[in-house]
């Protein structure tokens, strides 16, 4: 090869490169250069708006008879007729005769108590008239003083007979009328244990029953929930209620056949201790008239060991917010979006707190947005995009529990409580 060629050759092929160079960094299009934009994360806000609440408070228990007895055989017989209504379930008056024993040996005493009384009555004539004799003739100083005091031993020995005589008829009179076993207020028969014929001694059960004047549910308190209450609580020498209807109102709900039914009643008295294993007070709720049909036909009787949830009224609270329970961070702290829309971690007050929603004591002004869901990452002074919801809830407020509907028998508890 020549030596021109061999210089040429490769600076021809190095300006070829070059212009292809050149050529594709022309080619290539230009890029408009912009700064990356920041977008705010979303959250749902509500803005917080002061209200008057009521308390409740949520607890269930088990209807219990205000008396319950044992109707028991004061005297020994046999039995000789039973009253229709001593069957388990069957209503009874006051005073009404369940079992009637055999009184024929019964009316045979009280006879002979009554021939015993007059031959003391006659005794004690003949020896007042033997003390007037002997007095008389001490006064003459025609007798002895012996058969003076004679005869005032006689009176006063006659006069003890009378006496014992009498008691006797008496309690001849007492276990004549002990023969028919009688209930002594308006109840119901648990349990029937004798029957037409069959012997009882003194002391044998004749049946179970319990009062229907009115029923009582017992219902555990935690500590924390009490203070939202008005419990009647009793002090040695000055009572903390004055009858039946000093204490709270309460409505009671319980499933019967397929259906919801309400009672109203009131909290008439504490336990005097504390749960030792639950730390729990027990509050006792009246319910007058539990048998009565009351204004519902449908509605069935609060029957004794029936299970039911109970809401309590509790005291009224002004100015609390009420938020939804997802904008509580932690245990008591919210997010307060500004009109900016940027986050100001803030402190508040938890009046209490249910799976659904926060009732808030201060910590929060009127009408400041507070964020409702959930935020990722949340610090002071982030920029966040917001878009409202309505906060109104209804007055009532309920503790501790899932909240049920509102019906008929909430508003019934709200009139039983303006009324009182």
């Amino acid at each position: 090869m020549k030596l021109t060629t061999r210089i040429w050759l490769p600076i021809a092929i190095l300006a070829l490169g070059g212009v292809g160079t050149v050529g594709l960094v022309a080619a290539t299009p230009t890029l408009d250069t912009r700064k990356p934009q920041h977008k705010s994360p979303s959250v749902r806000v509500v803005r917080a708006i002061p209200q008057a609440v009521n308390l409740l408070v949520r607890t269930q228990g088990t209807v219990v008879p205000r008396t319950e007895s044992e109707l028991v055989a004061e005297v020994s017989g046999r039995i000789i007729s039973v009253s229709p209504s001593l069957a388990s379930g069957g209503f009874l008056e006051p005073d009404e005769v369940l079992v009637t024993i055999d009184p024929s040996d019964y009316e045979i005493g009280l006879e002979r108590a009554r021939a015993a009384l007059a031959r003391a009555e006659s005794q004690v004539g003949l020896a007042r008239t033997a003390l007037e004799r002997q007095q008389s003739l001490a006064k003459r100083k025609v007798g002895s003083s012996k058969d003076l005091d004679s005869a005032h031993n006689s009176e006063r020995v006659a006069e003890a007979n009378l006496r014992d005589a009498r008691a006797a008829v008496t309690q001849a009179e007492r276990d004549l009328e002990r023969t028919r076993v009688r209930v002594p207020y308006a109840g119901r028969v648990r349990q029937k244990k004798v029957d037409v014929g069959q012997y009882v001694n003194r002391g044998t059960p004749v049946a179970r029953v319990y009062a229907v004047d009115y029923a009582e549910v017992r219902l555990p308190i935690p500590d924390r929930d009490a203070a939202y209450l008005d419990l009647p609580i009793d002090y040695r020498g000055h009572p903390g209620h004055e009858g039946k209807h000093a204490g709270p109102a309460v409505l009671l709900r319980a499933q019967y056949a397929g259906r919801e039914h309400t009672w109203t009643g009131r909290i008439v008295r504490t336990e005097g201790e504390l749960d030792p294993r639950t730390r729990m007070i027990h509050a006792v709720a009246r319910v007058e008239d539990p048998y009565g049909r009351g204004d519902d036909p449908h509605r069935p009787p609060l029957a004794v060991g029936l299970f039911v949830d109970a809401e309590i009224e509790g005291r009224r609270r002004e100015g609390v917010i009420v938020l939804p329970r997802e904008a509580l961070r932690g245990s008591d702290q919210v997010a307060i979006i500004d009109e900016s829309g940027r986050i100001e971690l803030r402190k508040i007050e938890v009046l209490r707190r249910d799976r659904d929603r926060v009732l808030v004591a201060s910590g929060i002004q009127a009408h400041e947005r507070v964020a409702a869901g959930p935020i990722a990452v949340a610090v002071n002074g982030m920029r966040v995009r917001v878009f409202e919801q309505d906060a109104q809830i209804e007055e009532r407020d309920v503790a501790s529990a899932p909240e049920p509907q509102r019906d008929a028998g909430a508003d019934t508890l709200a009139a039983l409580g303006d009324d009182q």
